[in-house]
């Protein structure tokens, strides 16, 4: 088992929106309520290949496994240097190194964007996201509490980060 990353190509955005709408449906990784449409999805990641920021995607025999991306984290200019990124693996995906592949590949790029920091919002309950993280050297820098609602509960936003430099 071999897994491959490459840019992302508009053929993958079906694939891509079925992984994004099982966890909108099924948990808290994303604070959406409504699925989304392969339209929405195509014209989020043009806006950020329109800013020159990377939407990749992992392989493993051709079949799109996860999908990985970073975007501005703010939009003052004084926040240019620092992104926010996204990870998400198949369901049917995990524990094979996916998301570390993808997420490792993610901090080459910024590496080599000259950023200075990447920054990862996730929701507390997702422990496994944050020992994630943890294992490639991001570290909590704080937790806005009740910051999201979704399943008609109050939800916590983790924020880790990882300095570049």
């Amino acid at each position: 088992m071999e897994i491959k990353i490459r840019n992302y190509q508009t053929q993958d955005t079906e694939a891509i929106v079925e992984i994004l709408n099982h966890y909108i449906a099924n948990s808290t990784a994303l604070y959406d309520y409504d699925p989304r449409s392969i339209e929405q999805q195509l014209a989020i990641f043009n806006e950020k290949l329109q800013k020159g920021f990377p939407v990749i995607v992992a392989t493993i025999d051709a079949v799109l496994v996860g999908f990985g991306y970073y975007s501005e984290f703010r939009f003052r200019e004084a926040y240019k240097f620092t992104v926010e990124h996204s990870v998400y693996v198949a369901e049917n995906e995990h524990g094979k190194g996916i998301g570390k592949v993808l997420l490792q590949h993610l901090i080459t790029l910024a590496k080599e964007q000259k950023l200075h920091t990447m920054v990862a919002v996730i929701d507390s309950e997702n422990q496994g996201s944050i020992k994630f993280h943890e294992k490639s050297g991001f570290e909590i820098v704080g937790t806005v509490k009740e910051s999201g609602y979704k399943f008609d509960r109050w939800l916590h936003s983790v924020f880790m980060q990882l300095l570049l430099e």
